[in-house]
């Protein structure tokens, strides 16, 4: 590459720039700029050609048009070694622009502090993106910048290389180009789809910004970063106040914990989770007692997982959770006292959860070169459309844990079963291959656990039965009522044998799958 004779930057994020300025300056590279940027270098006390300067040609239309001309995109494209660029370029006196440095109008900010459509659409970047597309197309000839972060970098390469930059340094700040226009493209594009509430556009962009580098993946051997993708949030909103880095697998519970905490957000809830899995959940007017149903549903599975509360933690609580090693907690706050417990473990992370908000309505998973995307499953069920099948019927206060269980059901991995009592999970069976060994792991469960809580105990299953031996098993165990989809063939078979065992049996008409 030839030393660099011309920079043009164009920047809405001025931080740091004079550092760069100066550099420019002791390697004798000249200025072109614009707008906000050409007037923060003046005052900065640098010399610089305006834009209007260097095209002749004045901004128009509210300055949405500046950089957009001819002059700045030959000089930008021209290809040094080609005859036919040169001649061109000398014929039409266009002097080339070697380095470009550029940041986009702030449209990310701009979204997530005002709901006013019209000052949105104005910090859509037109010509800064066009810029930059440009100088990363020609990285053989032009340096692009378009991180501050790399301004240090930018100022090696040139002290190295005594006005130049490397090749090597060129592709990367290219390929970190592409990046930022596919990143900021597609944040835009998800703004139009929300706004117009198109969920399953033609063509689908995912953009992340990148929080950091985990130790690992699921596995040692894997590597792993986390994302933020929100159109609201600059960070997860996840506090940790406490313990070692979070994990891939941390992570993964942790979603899972808030997810079902969100869907039991009416009374004080307790999650457990393991391995992405529930394995107790409670609602209960004491916060202590959600904790230790929770915990009574399954200690053994509870061990080494994560605590999630959708309260905040005192005292009292933080001394029930201490007595269990625990790898995670969340809560809505944690008092003072409650801190100095739990700090006390340095590997415990104790995440406060107070500002996280789920954002999107769908799901997405990723099978190597595709996707799958869907609708997120907030319903439970349609009280008005419950049908119970079964010659006894349930009472009021029944139907409040029907409800209870079968909006835990739905979080846990097909197929389900969930047995509970007076708001608090008692035996889960989940990820069987067939329901039947998921009643037998649920009721095991239960008969270890919580052996006098089983009579007339109630249980949901997120799919229909299709065979009378699922719900035989439940009956057996001591469960007096059934909540599920229904929809089998064999429905009648299955409706029989409950009213011969006289229990009770609603069917939603919901099914509730989680793979």
């Amino acid at each position: 590459m030839s030393k660099i004779k011309n920079a043009l930057i164009s920047v809405s994020d001025k931080d740091r720039l004079r550092i760069i300025l100066k550099s420019l300056k002791k390697n004798k590279i000249n200025i072109i700029s614009s707008g906000g940027t050409f007037k923060s270098i003046k005052r900065l006390g640098f010399k610089c050609i305006e834009v209007s300067e260097y095209t002749g040609f004045e901004e128009m239309l509210d300055g949405r048009v500046k950089t957009l001309h001819p002059k700045i995109h030959s000089a930008i494209l021209f290809q040094r070694n080609k005859k036919k660029h040169i001649k061109q370029m000398q014929k039409k006196q266009f002097e080339p622009i070697d380095l470009v440095i550029v940041n986009f109008y702030p449209f990310e900010t701009t979204i997530k502090n005002t709901s006013n459509k019209k000052k949105i659409i104005e910090n859509i970047d037109i010509g800064g993106p066009s810029m930059v597309r440009s100088a990363a197309k020609n990285f053989k000839d032009v340096t692009v910048i378009t991180d501050k972060k790399d301004y240090s970098e930018l100022i090696k390469e040139l002290k190295r290389f005594k006005g130049k930059t490397s090749l090597d340094f060129r592709k990367r700040m290219a390929s970190k180009a592409f990046g930022l226009t596919a990143y900021y493209d597609a944040v835009v594009s998800e703004w139009f789809n929300r706004d117009t509430g198109l969920k399953f556009p033609e063509k689908k962009t995912f953009f992340g910004k990148k929080i950091s580098q985990l130790r690992y993946g699921e596995n040692p051997h894997q590597k792993s970063s986390i994302y933020v993708n929100s159109l609201k949030n600059n960070d997860i909103n996840l506090q940790q106040l406490s313990g070692r880095d979070l994990s891939y697998n941390n992570y993964n519970d942790i979603f899972a914990g808030i997810d079902i905490l969100v869907s039991n957000s009416h009374s004080p809830s307790t999650v457990i989770i393991k391995h992405a899995n529930p394995c107790g959940i409670s609602s209960n007017k004491s916060a202590l007692q959600s904790f230790l149903n929770a915990q009574a549903s399954d200690p053994v599975s509870a061990f080494g997982g994560i605590v999630a509360c959708n309260y905040k933690i005192n005292n009292k609580i933080a001394k029930e959770i201490n007595k269990t090693f625990f790898e995670v907690i969340l809560a809505k706050g944690f008092d003072e006292g409650a801190l100095r417990i739990f700090k006390k473990k340095k590997n415990m992370r104790i995440i406060d959860i107070s500002k996280y908000n789920n954002e999107t309505k769908t799901t997405v998973k990723f099978f190597d070169s595709s996707f799958l995307l869907q609708d997120k499953d907030d319903l439970v069920f349609d009280k008005k459309k419950l049908k119970c099948v079964t010659k006894n019927k349930p009472s009021r206060k029944e139907l409040k844990d029907i409800e209870f269980a079968f909006r835990v059901c739905k979080h846990v991995k097909s197929n389900a079963i969930v047995i509970v009592k007076n708001s608090s999970t008692i035996g889960i069976g989940a990820g069987q291959q067939n329901r039947l060994d998921s009643c037998r792991i649920a009721t095991q469960k239960a008969r270890k656990f919580q052996p006098k809580n089983l009579t007339n105990s109630i249980a949901a299953s997120d799919a229909f039965f299709p065979f009378a031996d699922g719900i035989k098993t439940l009956i057996n165990a001591g469960v007096k009522i059934i909540v599920q989809p229904g929809g089998s063939i064999r429905d009648k078979e299955v409706i029989n044998a409950a009213n011969k065992a006289k229990i009770k049996m609603v069917f939603t008409g919901i099914r509730h799958f989680n793979h």
